[in-house]
C-alpha cells in the first residue's frame, strides 16, 4: 500500500525541520570537539572529569534561559544526554549498578550520568560496593530507602566499612508492573522479584494471587528473567525489563503506594570526587555509635538542636557484638561548609564513641 503523499504545508514544514536537525548536529558535533579539549586540560591537571555540580549548573542556566515551547523538565533531559554523549568522549565514566539490565538501579544511573554512561552489571549491592571501593568501576548505585518499606539493611550495613562516600542521590518514582509470558493472570504459580518489590506490592497480591509463591531473588529484572523461563512464573519489575526481556505487561503499576519512591545513593571513592560544593539544598549523612549508657541517645540530639540543624532521618541498626549495642544512621539537612552544620558535627562528633560521614550531596529533587 502507497503512504499518501504529504500536503505542500506539511512537505514544506518538514524541510525546515531537516533544515534545523542539520544545524543541531553540526552545532553538537562543534561542542563535543570542545568538550573533548577539556578533556585534555582536565586530564593535564588532574582534575575529575565528572562534575555532577557542573552538570547541575549548565542545566538550570539553560532552563533558566528556556523560553518555551519546550518545558524546563524535558531541555534538562536533552542537556543530561548530551553532556553525558559528549563525557563518553572525555573519559567514558564505569559506573557500577544492580544487574541485569532492566532494573530501577540502572534506571536511576542513567537519569544522573546519562544514557552515555559505561554500566557494569552486578549481582548485588554487595558487589556494587566491592566493584567501586576496588576501582573496577569508577561509581556505584545503590538503593538506601523505599517510601513504603524503609531503609535497605543491607546498603546501609555495606556503609560501615566501605571506603566509598556519597556524592549523589537520585529519588525515583518506582512503579512495580506483573510481567509474564503470556497476557493472562491464569496459572500464575510464583511470583519473583526483590524482596523490596515483594513487599511493596503485597496487597495487591493477596488479593489478586493469593495462592502464587512469592519467590525472593537478587533483583526485579533478575525475576524478569527468570519469568522467561517457565509460563507459570510471573515477576515484578519495570516497563523496561519488559521490554528487554519480551514479557507481557499483565497488570500496570500494581504497588501498594501510588506514590512509592526509591532513593538511589551514587557513592565513589575520595580521590575520584571529592565532596560537591554546597548547592543550598544539600544532606549529610552519618553512622555513629554512642556508649551504653543512660540518656546517651538523647545527648546525640543536643547538639543539632543547640546549632538549629533538622535531622531528617534516623536509623538504627545492631553493632552484631553480642552486646545490645546500635549504630545509628543519620541524615542532616545541610553542608558542612555551613558554620552552624559544621558547629553541630564537632559537638557531635566529641559524644561518639564511632562516627562516619558517609558524605555530603545535593538533594534529589
Amino acid at each position: 500500500m502507497n503512504n499518501p503523499q504529504a500536503s505542500p504545508d506539511l512537505a514544506s514544514l518538514r524541510v525546515q525541520i531537516d533544515n534545523i536537525d542539520q544545524q543541531l548536529l553540526t552545532l553538537l558535533n562543534q561542542r563535543a570537539l570542545v568538550a573533548e579539549r577539556v578533556g585534555e586540560v582536565k586530564k593535564r591537571e588532574g582534575t575529575p572529569f565528572f562534575r555532577p555540580d557542573r552538570v547541575a549548573q549548565v542545566i538550570e542556566k539553560i532552563q533558566t534561559a528556556n523560553p518555551g515551547p519546550l518545558k524546563g523538565a524535558h531541555v534538562a533531559a536533552i542537556w543530561r544526554e548530551i553532556m553525558s554523549a559528549c563525557l563518553a568522549l572525555e573519559s567514558p565514566q564505569r559506573v557500577a549498578v544492580l544487574g541485569p539490565e532492566g532494573t530501577f538501579c540502572e534506571q536511576a544511573a542513567i537519569e544522573f550520568f546519562g544514557g552515555a554512561a559505561d554500566l557494569m552489571y552486578c549481582a548485588n549491592f554487595d558487589e556494587v560496593f566491592h566493584a567501586t571501593a576496588a576501582g573496577s568501576a569508577q561509581y556505584g548505585v545503590v538503593g538506601v530507602e523505599n517510601s513504603t518499606e524503609g531503609v535497605v539493611t543491607r546498603s546501609l550495613d555495606l556503609f560501615l566499612h566501605t571506603p566509598t562516600h556519597v556524592v549523589g542521590e537520585v529519588s525515583l518514582l518506582v512503579r512495580h508492573n506483573l510481567l509474564r509470558t503470556s497476557n493472562s493472570l491464569d496459572g500464575i504459580e510464583v511470583v519473583l522479584a526483590h524482596p523490596q518489590a515483594l513487599a511493596q506490592c503485597q496487597a495487591w497480591l493477596s488479593k489478586h494471587l493469593p495462592h502464587a509463591e512469592r519467590r525472593p531473588v537478587s533483583s526485579n529484572a533478575e525475576g524478569a528473567r527468570l519469568a522467561t523461563t517457565n509460563p507459570a512464573w510471573a515477576a515484578l519489575s519495570s516497563e523496561r525489563a519488559a521490554q528487554q526481556f519480551g514479557l507481557h505487561i499483565v497488570a500496570h503499576a500494581i504497588q501498594d503506594d501510588a506514590y512509592n519512591r526509591t532513593r538511589f545513593a551514587i557513592i565513589c571513592l575520595p580521590h575520584t570526587l571529592q565532596t560537591p560544593p554546597p548547592s543550598g539544598k544539600d544532606c549529610t549523612s552519618l553512622i555513629v555509635s554512642v556508649p551504653n549508657r543512660p540518656g546517651a541517645v538523647h545527648d546525640l540530639l543536643v547538639p543539632l538542636k543547640t546549632h538549629g540543624v533538622s535531622m531528617t532521618r534516623f536509623e538504627s541498626r545492631p553493632a552484631r557484638t553480642g552486646q545490645w549495642e546500635y549504630y545509628f544512621y543519620i541524615d542532616l539537612d545541610g553542608h558542612p561548609a555551613q558554620p552552624h552544620v559544621a558547629r553541630a558535627l564537632e559537638e557531635l562528633r566529641s559524644l561518639c564513641a564511632f562516627y562516619k560521614v558517609l558524605g555530603t550531596y545535593p538533594v534529589s529533587a
